[in-house]
């Protein structure tokens, strides 16, 4: 072990003339584990929230989404469609068709968005795994067509799956002429729902899937749709299949994976998870202020060591890096324990699930946290380098304020 290790290390561990300054340096150790301990469980939860949000996206949303980049809907020509299947990530795809609505159930009245999806809808969303109630049938044996609702879209109406009552589905019909009687303007279906699924809130509250056949005679578009929506093959290279849809589509085509299509929402989870790392970043400062303070009081303390350091033949160096590794042995044992409490914290959140969420909720009932290597590895150099920052000031100032008046 090196002599100044050495001695820091009896500096830090042995007892002190005036007992404040193992005050402070418990204080310093304290302080540097909360703020260790906020910063990796605070992260660890951003990590679990995440992946939740990425679940709940990769049963609502396409791995892949086309849509025009004017106007809202297209006609796909068969040559385009053929070469989109032809591409080698592409496994498989299914064209939709969506338009805002008005529902009608018995006395119930809700706009809500009606998404006309081909039959193969379910192969490439997991959205037939999120059912409520019923099942996710779009079409019977007999051809019958069904609707399958969001659970926020039944509630506002009042629906349950009793097959007794049909929902009723009005369009403003785009060729219709102004009338004195304001339903002539409007085309009206009936359909029965086979099925409730809950995704989250703002899903559940807004989409309606129906058979692609029946939004097409429901909103006059015979071959028009507004998305292709793609699932790609297990495996394959997400951003290669994507520009090889791009250069298939054309420049006419804004092609999207998830990211892309919730992109503000990842934005600010980012800027938010960056915002905290920033803040909980400046309380560890703070926090290390008490460093400061006890190894000010310790360099005061120890002068007559520094003397009898110098006449012994120590240079100036080694003496600064004595002080220098007691700060940083501060922040190292604040770290350790930091992440050791803190991941036995998250541990026994993902498996005990103690801190519960506010209210009721669809999906979990308490806090998601998943533990990444790397959040530790960064938590670890930020702290460390923050003690060796606080350890720096008052030993390049204070101790070389002594080693000048001992040379004298």
């Amino acid at each position: 072990m090196k002599l100044s290790l050495y001695i820091a290390k009896r500096y830090l561990f042995a007892k002190k003339s005036r007992n404040a300054i193992n005050v402070i340096s418990a204080i310093s150790v304290a302080g540097v584990t909360v703020g260790t301990l906020a910063l990796i469980t605070i992260l660890s939860v951003f990590n679990g929230l995440e992946d939740m949000v990425k679940g709940i996206f990769s049963t609502s949303d396409p791995e892949i989404r086309i849509t025009p980049v004017k106007g809202k809907v297209f006609t796909p020509d068969s040559l385009t469609l053929q070469r989109l299947s032809a591409v080698s990530g592409v496994e498989v795809w299914a064209e939709t068709l969506e338009e805002n609505a008005l529902l009608r159930y018995e006395e119930q009245q809700y706009i809500a968005t009606v998404k006309g999806v081909s039959l193969n809808y379910r192969d490439v969303t997991d959205l037939d795994t999120a059912m409520w109630d019923g099942d996710f049938i779009l079409t019977a044996e007999n051809g019958r067509p069904y609707a399958v609702a969001g659970l926020g879209v039944a509630n506002f109406l009042g629906m349950r799956l009793n097959f007794i009552s049909p929902l009723a589905i009005y369009i403003p019909d785009r060729k219709a002429r102004l009338t004195l009687n304001p339903e002539n303007e409007f085309t009206r279906k009936y359909i029965f729902i086979s099925g409730i699924f809950a995704v989250e809130q703002e899903f559940d509250s807004k989409y309606i899937f129906l058979p692609i056949d029946f939004a097409r005679e429901l909103l006059d578009y015979p071959t028009e749709v507004s998305s292709i929506e793609v699932r790609i093959r297990a495996g394959s290279d997400l951003k290669k299949t994507q520009k090889d849809i791009e250069e298939v589509m054309g420049e006419g085509f804004l092609v999207q994976n998830r990211y892309e299509q919730q992109e503000m929402f990842f934005k600010v989870m980012k800027a938010e998870r960056l915002a905290i790392y920033v803040i909980l970043t400046f309380i560890l400062i703070i926090a290390s202020f008490n460093i400061i303070g006890s190894l000010t009081m310790l360099i005061i303390e120890k002068e007559r060591d520094i003397k009898i350091l110098k006449s012994l033949g120590a240079d100036n160096s080694l003496i600064k890096r004595i002080f220098i590794y007691e700060g940083w042995m501060i922040s190292f044992i604040g770290t350790c324990l930091g992440l050791a409490i803190g991941f036995l914290i998250c541990a026994a959140q993902q498996h005990f699930g103690i801190v519960k969420l506010a209210g009721e909720s669809l999906l979990i009932d308490a806090y998601p946290v998943r533990m990444h290597l790397i959040d530790f590895f960064l938590v670890a150099v930020t702290v460390m380098a923050i003690g060796y920052g606080a350890a720096w000031y008052p030993v390049h100032y204070l101790s070389q304020k002594y080693l000048k008046e001992n040379k004298k």
